[in-house]
């Protein structure tokens, strides 16, 4: 296996709220392999969130090292991109704009920022709204631009913490099947946040399961499907037994409890 291209490295989070202190994350150690789809799942309070916030430089860790391409995480930086489930995008901006923004910020010249702009609009089919507002888009394609806006400054990692959790579940299909399909051009790292057992079986090479208070590593899942994944591999019994195993993974002490 070549270098990760993310690692946690026995990493504690402890948040102080006051008086008291509350432990996010305890003893997480992981390697996610560059090109990687990886999905994160587990309870609520598990610190899915909070160990992607960690690589993406928002929060500090407390302890143990969280490295991104063998270097040390410091804070946010252009290599990695963060699309979170609101879409954040600016009212005022047309999409291509939105999209452009980032490029702006890294003093790109304007015809090159419009030229990339597009090529990555095209890539989530939205090359025809490229001067339409964000108000007159769908929820689907509000998140389609808010991808292509991270993809345009050319990460080399993607953060995706629940991204198509706020939308029906036929667009949500769509766009994890929209997610597939642009990795495939590019075979980007993806850490994807979710709640959703088929979700996370599906678009991943591996699921990795957290437990609870503390967060910590409880199980890693490979998911031995073949790319590109397709309608009959959701319906497949092989999806079947590991979305299961999955299931119970993350809802084990409740049936134990039961």
């Amino acid at each position: 296996m070549s270098d990760p291209k993310i690692s946690f490295k026995n990493v504690r989070k402890v948040f102080n709220t006051g008086a008291t202190t509350f432990t996010a994350i305890e003893n997480l150690s992981l390697d996610i392999a560059d090109g990687e789809i990886v999905t994160v799942v587990g309870p609520s309070g598990c610190g899915k969130s909070t160990a992607m916030n960690m690589v993406a430089g928002l929060i500090p860790h407390s302890g143990g090292e969280v490295l991104v391409g063998g270097k040390p995480v410091t804070g946010p930086g252009p290599d990695r991109g963060v699309i979170f489930q609101q879409y954040a995008l600016f009212p005022w901006m047309t999409v291509r704009e939105n999209v452009e923004f980032g490029l702006k910020i890294k003093g790109q010249g304007a015809s090159e920022r419009r030229e990339t702009a597009m090529h990555y609009l095209g890539l989530v089919g939205l090359a025809d709204f490229a001067e339409a507002y964000p108000k007159t888009l769908s929820g689907g394609m509000k998140q389609r631009c808010a991808i292509a806006r991270a993809y345009a400054v050319n990460p080399s990692v993607l953060l995706m913490d629940e991204p198509f959790g706020a939308l029906d579940a036929l667009t949500r299909v769509r766009l994890q099947d929209q997610l597939l399909e642009t990795w495939s051009k590019d075979k980007r790292t993806v850490m994807f946040i979710t709640h959703d057992v088929d979700e996370a079986v599906y678009i991943a090479h591996r699921v990795i399961v957290l437990a609870a208070n503390p967060g910590r590593l409880q199980e890693i899942i490979d998911v031995n499907l073949p790319f590109p994944r397709t309608e009959d591999i959701r319906l497949s019994p092989e999806f079947t037994e590991i979305r299961n195993r999955v299931w119970r993974a993350v809802y084990h002490r409740d049936a134990q409890a039961a």
